[in-house]
């Protein structure tokens, strides 16, 4: 709580203080929390009555930067592959989450005829709006929507977004990532929310790393050399990767559902495809991840607790799903303290969504009160 509180009451001072010095300065002093979610619906529209305020966790603190990031917003079959855009889909999930995040009851915005939904924009409704989209992005079925408390608005600057897809011929967006840049103060972000290759036979892990290296490589935001701001992923001051990176579990089926039963995770982690990764791997070198503590969230009868099995609900026989650990967060660089790492128990897809906090340390530069308060003016006229 006194993370958060201490963050927003920084920010006040830099505006605030009569006796900031007219040089610039730079302080490490400021730390922000982050809230991430990573979700996917298996296209599923989000009903009307959808508790968003579980999945964001607002019954407790509320964080200062929330990241969403979902995977296949709409079916990933041939009409929807060749659409880019759903701009109605995703604003109905924009609604929610700002409804869920201001306590208010929103509708659902309709977009205009013929609107093409580049990059959502920052809009203020009213005055006791707390939280804004700053920035939401869609490929296909693949979504990420970033939210902020007003107060951090004027120092968020630089925004811009880079997809990348790598699926069908090694282009289309039914996989692949949808990566946000911007700058908090004087530190670099990025987050990439992706969907890689799925299956859990031989090779597809091999096809999946190789999703991710496409996502490294290819990413690229406008660089700005007057400014200092960095073009790929991994040149930003704090990284943050969620979505659903589909890698599987090393272990016979039956095994696996063995040790699911009895919450043996660290024995089924000891087999999981990116745990490897990370120990051993190229792919993600460098990468972090948090100590998992909770059931696999792949993949699960709708509206049920239990996995999918051999058999259907019916009693059929059906094509059977190996429990995994699908949906993952991870980060990168130093500046970054995980500070939560669960999942939510909302049942709306085949997948469970999983949470983060984070605490990020952010560079502040000190400036005179007449600076300052042009500044933030500058922003409040865009």
């Amino acid at each position: 709580m006194w993370l958060t509180l201490a963050a927003n009451k920084i920010l006040e001072d830099r505006v605030n203080d009569q006796d900031s010095p007219a040089d610039s300065e730079t302080s490490e002093s400021l730390a922000e929390i982050q809230n991430f979610t990573s979700w996917n619906v298996g296209g599923i529209t989000p009903p009307a009555e959808l508790n968003m305020e579980d999945l964001l966790d607002t019954r407790n603190e509320l964080a200062d930067i929330y990241v969403l990031g979902f995977q296949e917003i709409v079916p990933l079959n041939a009409g929807n592959i060749m659409v880019t855009e759903n701009t109605s889909i995703s604003m109905q999930w924009n609604s929610l989450i700002r409804a869920a995040l201001n306590k208010t009851t929103i509708g659902h915005q309709k977009a205009e005829v013929g609107e093409s939904q580049k990059v959502y924009p920052l809009k203020r409704e009213n005055n006791s709006t707390h939280f804004d989209c700053i920035i939401s992005k869609q490929m296909v079925g693949i979504f990420i929507t970033i939210w902020a408390r007003t107060p951090l608005l004027p120092y968020i600057r630089h925004t811009s977004v880079s997809s990348v897809g790598c699926g069908i011929f090694g282009c289309l967006g039914n996989k692949g990532s949808v990566s946000v840049r911007f700058c908090l103060h004087e530190t670099s972000f990025c987050f990439v929310c992706c969907h890689l290759a799925s299956g859990g036979k031989e090779g597809d892990k091999r096809e999946r790393n190789a999703n991710a290296s496409q996502i490294l490589s290819r990413t690229r935001f406008p660089s700005d050399p007057f400014h200092c701001l960095p073009s790929k992923i991994l040149q930003h001051d704090r990284v943050i990767w969620l979505g659903d990176l589909n890698y599987r579990i090393y272990l016979p089926e039956p095994t696996t559902r063995s040790l699911v039963n009895d919450q043996q995770w660290s024995t089924l982690l000891q087999n999981d495809q990116l745990k490897a990764e990370l120990r051993e791997g190229c792919t993600f070198e460098g990468w972090n991840e948090e100590e998992i503590e909770f059931p696999p969230t792949y993949k699960y009868n709708l509206d049920s607790d239990d996995y999918y099995g051999c058999n259907d609900q019916n009693g059929k026989k059906g094509k059977s799903r190996t429990p995994a650990w699908c949906d993952r967060i991870i980060w990168f660089g130093k500046g970054l303290k995980q500070r939560q790492y669960n999942r939510s128990e909302c049942k709306l897809s085949d997948h469970r969504p999983v949470r983060a906090i984070f605490t990020a340390e952010v560079k502040v530069q000190c400036q005179s009160t007449e600076a300052s308060e042009n500044l933030v003016k500058m922003f409040d006229n865009l």
